[in-house]
Protein backbone atom coordinates (compact mmCIF):
# COMPACT_ATOMS: atom_id res chain seq x y z
CA UNK A 1 0.00 0.00 0.00
CA UNK A 2 1.21 3.72 -0.83
CA UNK A 3 0.12 6.57 0.57
CA UNK A 4 0.07 9.81 -0.94
CA UNK A 5 0.46 13.13 1.27
CA UNK A 6 -1.77 15.77 -1.44
CA UNK A 7 -0.84 18.48 1.02
CA UNK A 8 3.15 18.25 0.28
CA UNK A 9 2.03 18.79 -3.42
CA UNK A 10 -0.67 21.25 -3.79
CA UNK A 11 -1.42 22.72 -0.17
CA UNK A 12 -5.04 23.45 1.19
CA UNK A 13 -6.58 24.58 -1.53
CA UNK A 14 -6.71 21.37 -4.33
CA UNK A 15 -7.33 23.06 -7.74
CA UNK A 16 -4.20 22.65 -10.39
CA UNK A 17 -5.27 19.81 -12.27
CA UNK A 18 -2.14 19.50 -13.94
CA UNK A 19 -0.92 18.55 -10.41
CA UNK A 20 -3.36 16.03 -9.76
CA UNK A 21 -2.66 14.26 -13.18
CA UNK A 22 0.68 14.25 -12.27
CA UNK A 23 -0.04 12.38 -8.95
CA UNK A 24 -2.50 10.31 -11.27
CA UNK A 25 0.15 9.42 -13.63
CA UNK A 26 3.18 9.12 -11.88
CA UNK A 27 2.18 7.54 -8.00
CA UNK A 28 -1.47 6.13 -7.95
CA UNK A 29 -1.63 4.39 -11.41
CA UNK A 30 2.40 2.59 -11.84
CA UNK A 31 0.59 1.64 -7.95
CA UNK A 32 -2.68 -0.33 -8.96
CA UNK A 33 -1.04 -1.43 -11.87
CA UNK A 34 1.32 -3.07 -9.54
CA UNK A 35 -1.77 -4.25 -7.66
CA UNK A 36 -1.38 -2.11 -4.40
CA UNK A 37 -3.84 -0.19 -2.65
CA UNK A 38 -3.39 3.53 -2.39
CA UNK A 39 -4.08 6.10 0.59
CA UNK A 40 -5.15 10.03 -0.64
CA UNK A 41 -4.57 11.80 2.24
CA UNK A 42 -6.37 14.54 2.01
CA UNK A 43 -5.28 16.28 5.65
CA UNK A 44 -5.01 19.90 5.72
CA UNK A 45 -6.81 20.25 2.49
CA UNK A 46 -9.58 22.68 3.24
CA UNK A 47 -11.15 23.21 -0.35
CA UNK A 48 -10.95 21.73 -3.65
CA UNK A 49 -12.50 21.74 -7.03
CA UNK A 50 -13.90 19.53 -9.06
CA UNK A 51 -12.23 19.46 -11.80
CA UNK A 52 -8.51 18.62 -9.74
CA UNK A 53 -10.62 15.42 -8.41
CA UNK A 54 -11.76 14.45 -12.00
CA UNK A 55 -8.25 14.84 -13.21
CA UNK A 56 -7.24 12.84 -9.79
CA UNK A 57 -9.47 10.03 -10.45
CA UNK A 58 -11.87 9.77 -13.71
CA UNK A 59 -9.14 8.24 -15.85
CA UNK A 60 -8.71 5.36 -12.91
CA UNK A 61 -12.16 4.10 -13.11
CA UNK A 62 -12.80 4.98 -17.08
CA UNK A 63 -9.99 2.51 -17.44
CA UNK A 64 -9.82 0.29 -14.72
CA UNK A 65 -13.18 0.12 -14.24
CA UNK A 66 -15.70 1.42 -10.79
CA UNK A 67 -13.71 -1.74 -8.23
CA UNK A 68 -11.03 0.65 -8.45
CA UNK A 69 -12.34 2.62 -6.48
CA UNK A 70 -12.58 -0.18 -3.87
CA UNK A 71 -8.46 0.14 -3.98
CA UNK A 72 -8.53 3.62 -2.81
CA UNK A 73 -8.97 5.09 0.25
CA UNK A 74 -9.57 8.73 0.50
CA UNK A 75 -8.72 9.65 4.31
CA UNK A 76 -8.63 12.46 6.16
CA UNK A 77 -11.38 14.33 4.08
CA UNK A 78 -13.12 17.13 5.33
CA UNK A 79 -17.00 17.82 4.55
CA UNK A 80 -16.58 19.83 0.92
CA UNK A 81 -13.78 18.13 -0.45
CA UNK A 82 -16.09 14.12 0.82
CA UNK A 83 -19.12 15.99 -1.40
CA UNK A 84 -16.66 16.71 -4.48
CA UNK A 85 -14.96 13.34 -4.12
CA UNK A 86 -18.57 11.71 -4.26
CA UNK A 87 -19.99 13.94 -7.14
CA UNK A 88 -17.11 12.90 -9.30
CA UNK A 89 -17.61 9.16 -8.36
CA UNK A 90 -21.01 9.25 -9.44
CA UNK A 91 -20.62 10.90 -12.10
CA UNK A 92 -17.95 8.25 -13.72
CA UNK A 93 -20.11 5.15 -12.52
CA UNK A 94 -23.02 6.53 -14.50
CA UNK A 95 -20.61 6.76 -18.06
CA UNK A 96 -18.38 3.13 -17.28
CA UNK A 97 -19.01 0.71 -19.51
CA UNK A 98 -19.41 -3.08 -18.25
CA UNK A 99 -18.98 -6.40 -20.06
CA UNK A 100 -21.48 -8.85 -19.97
Amino acid sequence: MISIDLYEKIGSFAENKDIAREIRTSKINPALNQGENVVLNFENITLTTQSFVHALISDLIRNHGVDVLDKILFKNCCDSVKTLINVVCDYMQDGVEYDE
